[in-house]
């Protein structure tokens, strides 16, 4: 991988700094990292962990991707960015419809356009398995953002920059998530269960940030990576986190799905599937051949009626795997 110059939209969230701490460690030449995020104290916070003395090629830029003009200014010089800023709170985006568009949509499209203005040449941006069939509003401004940014392949010219998506499940662990929610209720004597046939995709950050520096390393521009990941049944999860504990029935939240679905039965007919990952191909004429892409990833078109989604996996994490899982995350100190 070839980085001179990088920046992270949201690099203050717990993706930026895991990605920003181990692409120094892999890249130390890398010259300039820019953290671009809106919030001043997970600035400060994250500064004090990156002192300017150890990490000179750290800067901090204080904007929103709502401003394009200071989009514009942040990417001067930049030729990579990965965007990881989203309103991603299912009931926030359901009870803010404006600001969740005015973020995931129109900042996707503000984003889009100063990428090719500054001259940057490959763009990542992070997707959610909510984009796939979404039935909420936050995963229906990320689909709409992905196709934003597999359609800039086209909207680009003859400028020479790439840009792909990489689309994954649930971070263990991440804020807001099952696992610390259970954690922080279980004093109460029970735990809360949605619905008790519920699953979900799981990802580690670290996988999540091996799937972006795959695509950064691999991209041909337009597509969208899914990796093969395991899921989990929610009432495996409660006994991980709390064996034996009373759970109790409060009913599935608007906007929330029984399974997760990555790829639908429609995407599937332009999916190819390779080892630890599937690529959705653009629904567009591409500049690269499909046929080279097939052979040198030696891959293959899904079969027919397929869908991937967190209810029909075949790889399942077990209460037993759950519990290494937290208990490894909670001695790092990230649960």
């Amino acid at each position: 991988m070839s980085v001179k110059s990088i920046l992270v939209t949201g690099g203050t969230g717990s993706f930026g700094k895991r990605f920003i701490t181990r692409l120094i460690k892999a890249y130390p030449d890398v010259k300039r990292v820019v953290v671009f995020s809106r919030d001043e104290l997970k600035q400060y916070e994250m500064s004090m962990e990156f002192p300017s003395d150890e990490y000179p090629q750290i800067r901090f830029f204080i904007g929103d991707v709502r401003d394009k003009s200071r989009l514009l200014y942040a990417l001067e010089g930049i030729d990579t960015v990965i965007h990881a800023a989203a309103l991603k709170q299912v009931p926030a985006a359901e009870y803010n419809p404006f600001e969740a568009i005015k973020t995931n949509v129109l900042g996707a499209q503000n984003l889009i356009e100063s990428c090719i203005e500054k001259g940057v040449k490959n763009v990542v941006a992070l997707s959610t398995d909510k984009a796939a069939a979404p039935i909420n509003l936050y995963g229906a401004t990320k689909l709409c953002s992905d196709k934003l940014f597999i359609a800039a392949n086209l909207y680009k010219g003859n400028h020479d920059i790439k840009f792909s998506v990489v689309r994954y499940g649930n971070v263990m662990g991440s804020r807001g998530s099952v696992i610390p929610f259970f954690q922080k209720h279980k004093e109460k004597g029970f735990l809360p269960i949605t619905h008790p046939e519920m699953t979900r995709f799981n990802i580690t950050l670290d996988e999540g940030v091996d799937l972006v520096f795959y695509a950064l390393q691999n991209m041909w521009g337009g597509e969208i990576f899914v990796p093969k990941i395991p899921s989990y049944r929610i009432l495996d999860v409660a006994e991980a986190v709390a064996p034996g504990l009373e759970t109790r029935i409060v009913g599935i939240r608007p906007g929330e799905k029984l399974h997760e679905e990555m790829i639908t039965e429609t995407d599937a007919l332009s999916t190819l599937e390779f080892d630890k990952y599937f690529v959705i191909l653009p629904s567009f004429k591409t500049s690269w051949d499909v046929k080279d892409f097939k052979k040198k990833f030696n891959g293959d078109f899904c079969k027919e009626n397929f869908r991937y989604n967190s209810g029909e996996n075949h790889e399942w994490l077990s209460v037993e795997e759950i519990r290494n899982l937290i208990t490894s995350k909670v001695s790092a100190g990230l649960v």
